[in-house]
């Protein structure tokens, strides 16, 4: 891949064993600030052979960290914790800076990623096994769960921070070495946090960070000292990384895209419905895989639901999220391109544009990559703006006659990541919450991220494997099981120790 960045622009690099490596190769990529469109810096990517070192090293340092105990590993996990707690503003300054996502959205972001190393700080407790004292005469049984080695975590443009914080905490928290491949359009929050765990004393080779594109993905899918992925992108890739990696032997969990709704009863509180609307639909510009894209009006409160949407998306300013606007940029001028074809697309297939983005003015400098909020009314569900997952600022409205369609329409969707539903009848969202073929319900929130101690992920095409991210499915797809059966003759006990017992 060629690069456009000025000659003076800075040089990224790889973070291997406790130190940054620049790259070998001549392969870049620019880095641009979406905001303004400037080229911020140059990404090495890395060669397959390239990526073999680094997992060399995460493999040569994964015996010693299995083996320190777990109150040493948890007390490398506090300190980090105090750590980003301190800084976590430095952090989202370069979110802001490489995605464009308004500061409060970049500093909310981090604070959800943090919440999984709070959850990863409870790994002694997460990690006892079970016992059972004569099972058989004399006999004990014992479980217990021990790491895997090293494993690959390949994380999306979107959030730089929080979806590796989903994977990282628990992994090395439970005793494995890690390899980040971040996207290579937001690489600096991963060297930052590399950073930040070598001054939290996490010992050389536990994490590391290679930048690169498809041949260092498929370097990871396909090394056989790599014992599992993490993965979360769009479906075709998600299916394609699942696919590669378990037919390497790997474990795979890999999340994949969406076409979120949120169902909106007549007996809904339609102001709170249609706040809700514009944080879920228009927040990260759009660029989430839990944005609500498809909203479905029920009955017959569509125009009053319209109308109310309507006055809010026009009184949001967009443009360089560090100048206190609502909405900030798509991440690249290819993704600009996208979704304005699709609204286009939208508007031929005989969408109604009743709040039209393209059009918008931003408040920023240069050439940014900007949408405005969108809002397309009288979608059908054969419009491309429907089947498609449009990753942008655009809110579909659908219209609907009844409960039953609303819910027919969500479980026919080939995507199941995550749903709401508005409504005041606490029966109705008992019946919806069972009824609904979705991995995620949120009932009048729209946006139903769990807490790190549940876990995150979807059904359908929205996720590949049997493992959802964090929480206790977490903490089990980054171990494996034993059984220990054991008979011994009767012990004896010998020497004094007045010693206060320690588990050190």
């Amino acid at each position: 891949m060629t690069t456009t960045a000025p000659a003076d622009v800075r040089t990224l690099t790889h973070w291997v064993s406790g130190a940054a490596l620049p790259g070998s190769g001549d392969r870049f990529s620019d880095v641009t600030d979406p905001a303004t469109g400037a080229v911020t810096a140059r990404l090495p990517l890395a060669s397959a052979a390239e990526v073999g070192d680094v997992v060399a090293a995460a493999r040569s340092a994964f015996p010693a960290w299995r083996d320190t105990s777990l109150t040493k590993r948890t007390q490398v996990l506090f300190r980090f914790r105090e750590l980003l707690n301190a800084r976590a503003g430095e952090l989202a300054e370069l979110i802001t800076a490489e995605h464009g996502k308004v500061a409060s959205d970049a500093a909310g972001e981090v604070a959800r990623g943090q919440e999984v190393v709070e959850f990863a700080c409870g790994m002694p407790h997460l990690l006892k096994g079970s016992a059972t004292e004569n099972a058989s005469t004399g006999v004990d049984v014992a479980s217990i769960r021990q790491p895997l080695g090293v494993v690959g975590i390949i994380s999306p443009f979107n959030f730089p921070a929080m979806v590796p914080m989903w994977f990282f905490p628990v992994a090395i928290a439970a005793g494995n070495t890690v390899v980040l491949k971040p996207s290579e359009k937001v690489p600096s929050a991963a060297l930052w946090i590399a950073e930040l765990w070598r001054e939290a004393g996490l010992p050389d080779g536990v994490f590391n960070v290679v930048n690169g594109d498809k041949e260092a993905v498929d370097a990871l899918l396909t090394d056989p000292d790599v014992k599992a992925i993490s993965f979360v992108g769009s479906t075709p890739i998600a299916r394609y990384v699942y696919e590669t990696g378990t037919a390497h032997g790997k474990r795979v969990q890999a999340l994949g895209g969406a076409k979120n709704h949120m169902v909106v009863l007549p007996d809904a509180d339609l102001d709170l419905a249609a706040d809700q609307a514009i944080n879920a639909g228009f927040g990260s510009a759009g660029e989430r895989c839990m944005a609500v894209s498809a909203l479905v009006a029920v009955g017959d409160i569509a125009d009053t639901l319209v109308d109310k949407i309507a006055e809010r998306a026009r009184a949001l300013r967009t443009g360089d999220g560090r100048r206190g606007c609502d909405m900030g940029p798509l991440v690249t001028r290819a993704a600009q391109d996208r979704v304005t074809g699709y609204v286009e697309a939208g508007e031929a297939e005989g969408a109604t544009v009743v709040v039209d983005g393209r059009v918008d003015t931003f408040d920023a400098d240069g050439e940014g990559f900007f949408v405005g909020p969108t809002l397309l009314d009288h979608v059908t569900t054969d419009m491309s703006v429907y089947t498609d997952e449009i990753f942008g600022p655009v809110l579909s409205v659908l219209r609907v006659e009844s409960y039953d369609a609303a819910v027919d329409m969500i479980n026919a969707n080939p995507y199941g990541n995550g749903t709401a539903l508005f409504t005041c009848d606490g029966g109705v969202a008992r019946r919806f919450q069972n009824e609904v073929e979705v991995g995620m319900i949120g009932i009048n929130v729209p946006v139903p991220v769990p807490m790190a101690y549940y876990s995150f992920g979807g059904w359908k095409n929205s996720l590949f494997g049997d493992t959802h991210a964090h929480g206790t499915e977490g903490v089990h797809f980054y171990t494996r099981g034993k059984v220990v059966t054991t008979r011994w003759p009767d012990p004896s006990h010998r020497g004094v120790d007045l010693g206060f017992p320690t588990n050190g």
